[in-house]
């Protein structure tokens, strides 16, 4: 997918046009030869369990407003996933988590402003109290057979694939 963000040259101010460049259709500068190579989003969420219940956020906006994931969000530019997981789960749900394992590494866009790659990790209550903050208007925690709507493919895998994990 050619970005439709990015239309003048970040080196020279060119207008830039598609050439193929290393196997791919790319926006490349005619004056000065720089090409444009799109990053892919990553972001994180967390899995935390605690009572035989999972713990939930209701998204406050779109895509997917009023449905539940886990907690998650974009890792920023230079930082550490583990550190971008506890961060978007305290901005989330008001808990400090700590990481205890790596759970899966999800690939796919589910929408165009969503992650290419979102990172799953394992997180167990350190301290804080249950609020919903950011981007989130409910936080709660679900039995597993008593989940309610879920947002994202990627939640409904996550949810599966570790419910059947459990059963193995």
């Amino acid at each position: 997918m050619i970005s439709q963000q990015v239309r003048y040259c970040l080196q020279c101010g060119s207008p830039l046009e598609v050439a193929e460049r290393f196997g791919k259709p790319r926006p490349v500068c005619p004056v000065c030869g720089w090409i444009y190579f799109t990053d892919p989003k990553v972001a994180v969420a967390v899995l935390v369990e605690q009572d035989a219940k999972v713990l939930l956020v209701r998204r406050a906006v779109d895509p997917q407003r009023g449905y539940w994931s886990l907690p998650a969000g974009f890792i920023d530019a230079g930082e550490d996933p583990m550190e971008a997981a506890m961060r978007e789960c305290l901005e989330e749900t008001g808990l400090k988590v700590k990481i205890v394992a790596l759970l899966d590494v999800v690939y796919g866009q589910e929408h165009p402003r969503g992650a290419n790659f979102v990172i799953v990790y394992q997180g167990e209550i350190v301290s804080g109290a249950q609020q919903p903050g950011d981007d989130v208007d409910a936080v709660g925690f679900f039995p597993r057979d008593q989940l309610p709507p879920l947002a994202f493919t990627t939640t409904h895998r996550l949810l599966a694939s570790e419910k059947q994990s459990r059963k193995s």
